[in-house]
């Protein structure tokens, strides 16, 4: 079973000039438990059903296991999901040997873009390219589970 080791990060500059490619995303929630998280995800035409451990102290690592599911299978499952189903462009952007992901959210999550950044361990060196900002891993608010059930409009800004 696969570890997923991630850091995530508000985006506060122009990314979009480093875009390689982009991707529309509708996920949801199934369960939202910390213990364990199962989200239902249709990507570029597939559907996938991921399951995901609670997160290390940090916030930077947890279990994860995801298979692909028939298409059709996806877009029921959704339909069973607490909260509401999160819709996300998916932009990739390669900087210095990694791949940042950044989520540009639609809807009642409009205005919230984060990078996310899988590393191979949590002390893997990385560049920081300068359109990254604050980091806000293992911060509950900005996890995808979170933002189903408290969206980002209903935030008293900062």
């Amino acid at each position: 079973m696969a570890v997923e080791t991630e850091r995530k990060f508000l985006v506060c500059g122009d990314y979009m000039p480093f875009v390689h490619k982009s991707m529309h995303i509708a996920q949801g929630y199934i369960c939202t438990d910390p213990d364990r998280t199962v989200r239902v995800r249709v990507r570029d035409g597939k559907g996938f059903i991921t399951i995901k451990g609670r997160s290390s102290s940090d916030g930077v690592s947890r279990f994860e296991w995801e298979k692909e599911i028939p298409l059709r299978d996806a877009g029921e499952l959704l339909g069973l999901c607490a909260g509401s189903v999160l819709e996300k462009t998916r932009h990739l952007v390669e900087f210095r040997g990694h791949t940042f992901e950044v989520d540009e959210f639609l809807g009642d999550n409009s205005g919230l873009v984060i990078a996310e950044l899988e590393l191979g361990s949590p002390d893997e060196a990385f560049e920081s390219p300068e359109w990254l900002g604050k980091e806000v891993t293992g911060d509950r608010r900005y996890y995808n589970s979170f933002l189903s059930s408290n969206p980002f409009r209903t935030w008293e800004k900062e």
